[in-house]
């Protein structure tokens, strides 16, 4: 079980993939515009959805996942946080998204996709590693779908994916806006990216970056506020 902000608590079934500084990053990059309608695109337990609602009163978030394990999972979270009201999983292929929920519905996506295009599958999580059954390519023509014009997609990725993300994006008319570069440590590469891409927007990208550890190996105010940690000094 694992403590949430705000009260709410994270179960995760055996074999599911756990909760991850990916999904950290990510909540904590989104913004929601006031009583927003998110779509999880790919949602496995629901992480995403209740880290969302756990810091945001007000939106509503719809999780679509292939997993059936996975879902029931994610059922088994939403009922056990009372957010039967603001959250719902949906048991289904987000390459077939016109069939359960409507075009142009949603203010906000979200999505921490599979990495890789190839290599070994994850161990934890057949599906949660490599793009068998979500590529690129497929996860933006969802997003692009189910977003309202001028709506926002978030996603969390690998860095040496990002030209291909941008390229995806912009056949899908999905501008990339924000871009985040995470290092795990100050002076070492960048090892994860966030980016906010949105419908129908004129280019222009602005971007920011963070270490989530110092040079001295201690947490950085950055990954305090993702963690909704007390922050014992300030950022720079």
């Amino acid at each position: 079980m694992e403590l949430l902000p705000n009260g709410l608590t994270l179960n995760l079934a055996e074999g599911e993939f756990p909760l991850s500084t990916d999904s950290m990053v990510l909540s904590g990059f989104v913004k929601l515009p006031k009583n927003a309608r998110v779509l999880d695109l790919g949602s496995g337990c629901g992480t995403l959805g209740l880290l969302l609602c756990a810091s945001d009163g007000s939106c509503l978030v719809t999780g679509v996942e292939l997993s059936g394990r996975a879902h029931l999972s994610a059922l088994d979270n939403i009922r056990r946080n009372n957010l039967d009201a603001r959250m719902e999983s949906i048991c289904a292929d987000l390459r077939q998204l016109p069939g359960c929920v409507n075009a142009g519905e949603f203010d906000v996506c979200v999505s921490n996709p599979p990495y890789f295009s190839g290599g070994p599958a994850s161990r934890i999580s057949p599906a949660a590693r490599r793009e068998d059954t979500c590529t690129p390519a497929e996860l933006f023509r969802a997003a692009a779908r189910a977003l309202k014009y001028g709506g926002d997609f978030y996603l969390v990725h690998r860095p040496e994916r990002l030209a291909e993300l941008i390229a995806r994006g912009a056949e899908e008319k999905l501008e990339a806006k924000r871009l985040c570069l995470i290092r795990h440590r100050e002076g070492a590469p960048v090892s994860l990216i966030a980016v906010q891409f949105r419908k129908g927007a004129k280019p222009g990208l602005c971007w920011e970056e963070h270490a989530l550890y110092d040079a001295q190996g201690d947490p950085t105010p950055y990954y305090q506020r993702i963690y909704h940690l007390p922050i014992s000094y300030q950022e720079a």
